[in-house]
């Protein structure tokens, strides 16, 4: 299937930003749908942006009647806080699980039928095994991972009741930058390690917490399995072309295959900046499973995926750049350890 214009849902985020760079790179139009609540407008800088809702079905029909019409969905929009959802989980259903309900519905009556869909590592609950495929049991423990699996089972009834096409991408740590350094990761308030460990170096972070130093690892510090968002992005342009071949609904993990500890990610982050680090300890958060690693080889065996960025100290080079621009401006007036936004 020949790929004119997409719309990015979610693009004015992370890695929504990061996707329509890929794409407009690649001669693909994007068209980004955000209500900018948790995204940035600075960050649209490839295509269109509509400002719109997912829970307003009106604004959602007008942007799909926009012409030349769509070839395909891409879903970023989600609440994604694991603490939140757990305090707040109406707003999760309703925001993940009833916007989502929209958008298929908008999709339905405008003749779109293929969306890949930004599932997360969420919904397989604790680990049950070293490395955690497809097949893993799906038991989330917070509302978030569970609010995601809600969609990625009614993705699954649409395949049979309509014959909607998609493919579910379970990411476990996204990271990274685009390595020209453009665009990057700015969440607020920030709760993903290497931008916190990164914005420590710098000095223009809050206080670096670990939470837990005697996990049951060979540090006593949790295991994650980082991925480069461009790498992310690279496996939903595969997921289109996917889906042309094989109809039905598809899941698939999205990690490098490799476990770095929190230890290992300051240290990676004090060789390759030249600076400390400041951290303190604290006590485990509730929930937080040891390790937490992806096993991507369906993912590479089916999709042909194969990630760019294989370790972690890449990974990190390319956030470096984009925290070290975003710094700059306020870095001659804001004390060490001082708050920026």
């Amino acid at each position: 299937m020949s790929l004119r214009r997409i719309l990015v849902c979610g693009g004015a985020g992370y890695i929504g930003s990061h996707m329509t760079k890929y794409l407009a790179a690649r001669s693909i139009e994007p068209v980004v749908l955000d209500n900018l609540s948790t995204g940035h407008r600075r960050m649209v800088r490839w295509g269109e942006l509509i400002e719109a809702d997912l829970l307003d079905a009106d604004a959602l029909d007008r942007a799909f009647a926009s012409r030349p019409p769509f070839d395909a969905v891409m879903h970023f929009c989600a609440r994604s806080l694991v603490g939140e959802s757990v305090q707040a989980p109406y707003d999760y259903y309703l925001n993940n699980v009833s916007g989502t309900l929209n958008l298929l519905q908008a999709m339905q009556r405008h003749g779109v039928d293929r969306i890949v869909f930004s599932s997360t590592a969420a919904v397989f609950g604790p680990p049950q095994a070293e490395r955690i495929d497809e097949d893993h049991p799906k038991a989330p423990i917070n509302p978030y991972g569970a609010s995601k699996l809600m969609v990625e089972r009614m993705l699954a009834d649409a395949a049979h009741a309509y014959g909607l096409r998609s493919v579910s991408l379970r990411y476990f740590n996204a990271a990274g930058a685009s390595p020209d350094g453009d665009i990057g990761e700015a969440h607020d308030p920030e709760t993903h390690l290497l931008p916190n460990v990164l914005r420590a170096a710098l000095g223009t972070g809050l206080g670096l917490k670990i939470f837990g130093n005697d996990w049951p690892t060979p540090d006593g510090t949790c295991v994650r399995d980082y991925v480069h968002v461009d790498d992310l992005a690279q496996a939903h342009l595969l997921a289109l072309d996917y889906m042309t071949h094989h109809p039905g609904a598809h899941a698939f993990n999205l990690g490098n295959g490799d476990g770095h500890s929190v230890m290992q990610a300051i240290r990676s982050v004090e060789a390759l900046t030249g600076r400390s680090v400041p951290f303190e300890f604290a006590p485990r958060r509730s929930g937080d499973p040891a390790v937490l690693v992806a096993s991507s080889e369906r993912a590479s065996k089916e999709l042909g995926w194969q990630p760019v960025y294989r370790d972690l100290e890449s990974i990190i080079e390319t956030a470096w750049r984009w925290h070290k621009r975003e710094a700059a401006p306020a870095s001659s007036s804001a004390p060490p350890g001082s708050a920026t936004s």
